[in-house]
């Protein structure tokens, strides 16, 4: 493949359908325990040649512990396959594994590191342009310790795109790295779906996944209980479109304003609410006389099917806000009955 492909921003996945053939990673009935610890508990899923799979879950849902089960990194029960051979048989030029850890050898620099793996293979690309690719050319001669966490996490992930592997294994990529790097990591990243690689990535970062996979499992407990492309988890699992404002009324107060109204301890959530009905409903609000201070619409997104599926909802501190996370969108209290909805106003280790 020598390298990645441009691919566009915000594609939502790779802009290459995935092959037909066999599967690129195929997991049946796989489960492993730590002592009393189930960490996979009966996970089976496929990934297509070409395709990016996002595995999301909570910190030790058994996400890490998966990634080293389809690498063969951790002994496991059931049938794992990758490229359509269990993978401590497949040709390692062909995988490259991005770890949640990685503890270099020391005293080298970034481009004595990349050269390092690089050596592990009969093939390898040139140190340099993969270091181009993550975007350390100009710190390839600093010493990998003198790096900030953010850089060092990028030299990672050169170590495993040295080989210009076939499949690719990303366990939290981009943790640690600032916004600018972590959308370079995310071109980056479509321009080799997009050049055929089969990526499989663990991420707690939802915008991160729902951006680049095109289909994503949801893992807690150590069981995978939804998979499915984001666009379609978010319209099973993450609810209608809703308005949230801030007031110590009750539903009571407000009367039929066409929408259902759900009260919680300092907000009105009126729900099913497009952003070009938000001045329906502050009308309703000041012909009732109820006084109310911030108004903030939100969408469905991957988050509110996190929040769910893994049963993580929560108010915000003190009490406010609607327990139902999401994204926002913030909309000024003095919007007019006509209005529209205004101005806009991680990640703990998986060890097992």
């Amino acid at each position: 493949m020598d390298g990645p492909t441009d691919a566009s921003a915000g594609s939502g996945g790779s802009e290459l359908a995935a092959d037909s053939g066999p599967p690129a990673i195929a997991a049946a009935d796989v489960h492993r325990s730590y002592g009393d610890t189930v960490a996979l508990d009966g996970v089976s899923l496929s990934v297509s040649r070409g395709e990016v799979f996002g595995l999301i879950g909570p910190n030790g849902a058994g996400k890490t512990t998966l990634v080293r089960a389809l690498t063969g990194t951790t002994k496991a029960t059931g049938e794992v396959q990758v490229l359509g051979s269990p993978p401590t048989d497949v040709d390692p030029q062909r995988i490259g594994l991005l770890p949640q850890s990685f503890s270099p050898p020391e005293r080298l620099t970034a481009r004595e590191l990349v050269a390092y793996y690089a050596g592990l293979y009969d093939e390898a690309r040139d140190p340099d342009a993969v270091l181009d690719d993550v975007g350390l050319a100009d710190a390839s001669d600093t010493w990998y310790e003198k790096l900030s966490g953010g850089q060092q996490r990028r030299v990672c992930v050169a170590t495993a795109l040295v080989n210009d592997p076939d499949v690719l294994f990303l366990d939290e990529p981009t943790t640690g790295i600032d916004p600018a790097g972590r959308r370079a990591l995310w071109e980056l990243i479509e321009g080799l779906a997009a050049g055929g690689t089969t990526v499989f990535l663990t991420s707690h970062a939802m915008d991160e996944v729902e951006r680049l996979a095109d289909r994503v499992g949801l893992l807690n407990g150590g069981r995978l209980v939804a998979t499915g492309a984001p666009a379609d988890l978010i319209a099973e699992h993450g609810g209608a479109p809703r308005l949230v404002v801030d007031t110590a009324a009750g539903s009571n107060e407000v009367g039929d304003v066409g929408y259902p109204v759900e009260a919680t301890a300092e907000t009105l959530v009126f729900h099913g609410v497009d952003p070009v009905d938000i001045g329906q409903v502050v009308a309703a609000l000041d012909a009732a006389g109820v006084d109310y201070g911030a108004l903030a619409w939100k969408q469905p997104s991957l988050e509110e099917v996190y929040l769910t599926l893994a049963g993580e909802r929560y108010d915000r501190p003190g009490g406010k806000g609607d327990g139902l996370g999401g994204t926002g969108e913030s909309v000024p209290a003095a919007a007019s009955a006509t209005g529209g909805e205004g101005t806009a106003g991680d990640a703990g280790g998986d060890s097992r």
